[in-house]
């Protein structure tokens, strides 16, 4: 499904039109106009923004400031139409490339690089922005959502949830390489038995590191939904308007008891899969330049000036927004600061356990263990300036 011509030109479609009502230009009320003209440009800024943090996220892992980065260039419009379609209520479970639906739900540029410093485990509060900690084992992300959802349905039996206004979502965000993966496929199995309020968003980006999606499905992936009892939607994930319009039609869906869908947004990864990977190696120059005459952004910055909503003066604005944001990553990512060697042990357990008190303890004396060591090799306790006085338990070399 595709709303938007590689060039930008807009496509009716009488199905999917009618979730975009709130973007019609033509509509005779100039306050409804005037929220369309916003609205449209708020996606525009979201994918602009989300770019150039990506780009700087790179550029601070290659200058040594990160250990690792997973680069979503290319990908903008499947992340931020989808993730513009979600109510607050809803939650999200995704991958680790979903940097753009992690700014969209509210998380700042520096909660984007807290985990890629390995000062912490999760880089913002999951409840506060309503999405959890990014997964980095493959897949298992669409059973999380797929359990939050029949939480949903429990709460709903138990009188602490009201159906009135439509459930809340799980929304489980996953790539090609994961629809291979096991459990995505339980996910399947219970979501649609369950008829579970789940929206399953595969981002088809083409490759699963070095080995493409043609390699692990014979059929376009879209098409495992219809054996697992629910509707798939393959969208062109490079068009924000349609990503939208499918996003919501599928929510629509889960809120009233239609149970889960699959969308399948096709896509491409332009860069490497993470900083770590040489895509040089295994694809095709050509396949880049074909890939990069659909890019996102530019489709829908064409489309935003041929109906008069995207200026010079907004472009500009939009950029230095996006200036702005990257700056404060920059500088927010610098002045990070490595935590306390026993908060290893403080997220563990939701109550006290006794095991994990002696582990605490234990670790604390092999952390003690190091400052006797300093302190014998000076003939003395350290003095504040010492590495073993930093706050780390361990001298600077030790500790790395």
């Amino acid at each position: 499904m595709r709303l938007l011509a590689e060039d930008g030109t807009r496509r009716p479609d009488a199905e999917h039109d009618r979730w975009l009502t709130d973007l019609d230009l033509a509509s005779g009320d100039d306050a409804a106009r005037a929220v369309a003209r916003g609205t449209l440009l708020r996606l525009y800024e979201d994918m602009v923004v989300a770019r150039r943090l990506d780009a700087e996220a790179t550029a601070l892992q290659r200058q040594g400031e990160l250990a690792l980065w997973p680069p979503l260039l290319g990908q903008e419009a499947a992340q931020v139409g989808s993730a513009r379609a979600l109510r607050r209520d809803d939650f999200v479970f995704s991958s680790y490339r979903e940097h753009a639906v992690a700014s969209v739900r509210g998380a700042s540029p520096v909660d984007l690089v807290r985990v890629w410093r390995g000062v912490t485990v999760c880089g913002w509060d999951p409840y506060a922005i309503g999405m959890a900690s990014p997964q980095v084992i493959i897949g298992a992300q669409a059973l999380h959502a797929t359990g939050w959802a029949m939480g949903v349905q429990l709460d709903v039996d138990a009188g602490r949830v009201d159906p009135a206004d439509g459930l809340p979502v799980g929304v489980a965000y996953f790539g090609d390489g994961a629809m291979s993966q096991g459990d995505v496929n339980e996910a399947f199995v219970f979501s649609a038995t369950y008829r579970s309020p789940v929206v399953f968003l595969c981002q088809n980006n083409q490759w699963a590191i070095s080995e493409p999606v043609a390699l692990q499905s014979r059929v376009p992936l879209v098409e495992r939904a219809r054996g697992f009892g629910m509707p798939g939607v393959r969208v062109d994930g490079n068009d924000v308007l349609a990503v939208l319009a499918v996003t919501r039609a599928a929510l629509d869906r889960a809120r009233h008891g239609g149970g889960p869908t699959l969308v399948e947004a096709v896509t491409y990864r332009m860069g490497p899969h993470t900083t770590a990977d040489d895509p040089k190696r295994y694809r095709d120059a050509a396949e880049l330049e074909l890939w990069a005459g659909r890019d996102p952004v530019a489709r829908y910055a064409a489309y935003l000036r041929g109906v008069g909503v995207l200026t010079d003066a907004e472009d500009e604005r939009v950029r230095r927004a996006a200036d702005t944001a990257a700056a404060e990553l920059r500088a927010g990512c610098v002045a990070l600061e490595d935590p306390p060697p026993s908060s290893l042990f403080d997220h563990v357990y939701a109550e006290p356990h006794a095991p994990l008190a002696r582990e605490r303890a234990e670790h604390a004396r092999y952390l003690a263990s190091f400052d006797d060591a300093a302190s014998d090799a000076a003939g003395g306790p350290p003095d504040e300036g010492d590495a073993a006085s930093s706050g780390t338990g361990m001298p600077e070399g030790a500790r790395r």
